[in-house]
This record gives C-alpha cells, structure tokens and sequence, in this order.
C-alpha cells in the first residue's frame, strides 16, 4: 500500500503538521531511525500494563516488571545490533545514548510497579465490548472521519457512573497530545456507538491521573478536518520543512539537509 493510499493516524497526521519534511523522510524516502530508549520504554510499559490489566490484575507485581524488562530488554538489544554505537542514539537532556539506555530501565522498573500499585488501590473499572465480552485494553479501531479512513489503538477505555465511557492514554513521557483523546473519543462513539464524555492521561512520571479532558462537544467533523487537511497534503507531494529546536530530537535528522545540530 502506497503512503497516498494508507489509511491516516494521529501520530502520522501530527508528525506532518509539526514537520511535513520528517514524515516525508520517514515514510517515503525511509531514512533508517536513529533509536532512542524513549520509545523502548513506552512500549514496554504499556505491554507490561496492559498484561496486568487483562489478569484481572491478578498477577504479582514482580511478574508484571519481569514483563517490562523482557519486552524493554529485547528491543534494546535488538536495536543495538542494527546500532551499536550508543552515542549516535538519540537522548534527552544531559544523557549519553548509554546513560539513557540504563536510566529509563530502572525508571521503567519503578513506574511499572508503581502503576501495579495505583491500579490496585484505585481499581480502574475497565470497559467490556457487550459485543465481544472483550475488555477496553489496546482497543483497536479503523474508522472513516473526514473521508479519511482511520485507525488506531486506545490504551484503555473505562466504565462512568452515568453509562458512559472515558478513554485514557498511559504516558511515560512528558508530551500530551488532546487531539489523540478527541479522535479516540469520537473514534469510540462512532465504532462502538457508547457516549465517551470525559478522556484523561495515566502520567507514570507521576504515578497519578491528569485532570480529566472534556470531550463531549468534540464533533466528528472538526475531528475529521485535520486528517482530511494531513491527507490532502500528502496527495499534493506538499512536504515542507519545519527547522528548529525539535530538530535535535528528531530520529530522521541525520538524513535531512535543513538539520544543523546544536553545539
């Protein structure tokens, strides 16, 4: 399937609209991706939370970090052997490719824990599809919005008390999107037919909720506008360039002829 052709995302659409060149450098030219242990952790803490959510959070906690460190391991290893030269990795801050490889192991060990904690004492009520008795983990979904077909995956969706449904994203990071909550809300009303009035953020930084982010008056159409207005672009070849500081975070920047790396 040609990238004109494919069916849009969140993260597709507001990587082109922060920076049409990287998506293009990304997913046409396919610049190999500098790693970044960022990634590896986010994934591995959603694998290892999602597995505990879906025993009926019945496994022990040192099961549910074993999940971390075997998915986190892996993948780092992994990348290692395509990059072994952990200074060409991508970091945050003041940390060496290497420094960060070891830093967010632990500090993924510790928020996986501490999520097992929290879920146990808040008891998160996770939402059922009364089609399929499946539970709201890793939701999957593919829907038309904006004449775009659309598709996505939300991290959980959970009972209201008044027979609505709260979508919610688990972030390991520092980066909040509201557009990924409007489009996973709208997503949600729209595929499983259920009200979703309210979304919110697990913040495992913090080990605690973000305030709740109202979503009841977010149409389908303002929702489907952007994608429309991603796709489009993408159709006209229209890719341009945003340098600037984001630059130095950029996975594809070694392949890209506006990047001047700060000193």
């Amino acid at each position: 399937m040609s990238v004109e052709t494919q069916p849009r995302s969140v993260s597709q659409t507001e990587q082109y609209e922060k920076c049409a060149w990287r998506w293009y450098l990304q997913r046409v030219e396919r610049v190999p991706p500098r790693p970044a242990a960022w990634s590896f952790h986010g994934t591995a803490f959603h694998s290892a939370a999602e597995a505990w959510e879906r025993s009926s959070r019945a496994l022990r906690a040192d099961e549910v970090t074993d999940i971390f460190h075997d998915e986190y391991t892996t993948m780092v290893n992994e990348a290692l052997e395509q990059e072994p030269d952990t200074d060409k990795w991508l970091a945050a801050g003041r940390y060496t490719g290497g420094e960060d490889i070891e830093r967010r192991y632990l500090l993924g060990l510790e928020q996986t824990a501490a999520y097992v904690e929290w879920s146990q004492a808040n008891k998160p009520d996770i939402w059922t599809d009364p089609e399929t008795n499946a539970p709201g983990l890793e939701l999957s979904f593919m829907v038309e919005l904006g004449g775009i077909q659309v598709r996505g995956f939300i991290d959980q969706a959970l009972n209201e008390v008044d027979d609505s449904a709260r979508v919610r994203d688990l972030k390991t990071g520092t980066m909040k999107s509201k557009f990924q909550l409007q489009t996973y809300s709208v997503a949600m009303r729209k595929m499983w037919g259920v009200k979703v009035n309210r979304a919110d953020w697990y913040l495992a930084r913090d080990g605690r909720l973000s305030r709740p982010v109202k979503v009841e008056d977010v149409s389908e159409d303002e929702i489907g506008q952007r994608f429309a207005d991603m796709d489009a672009g993408v159709k006209r070849g229209d890719f341009p360039a945003s340098p600037g500081f984001d630059c130095n975070f950029c996975d594809v920047s070694h392949g890209c002829i506006f990047f001047s790396p700060r000193t």
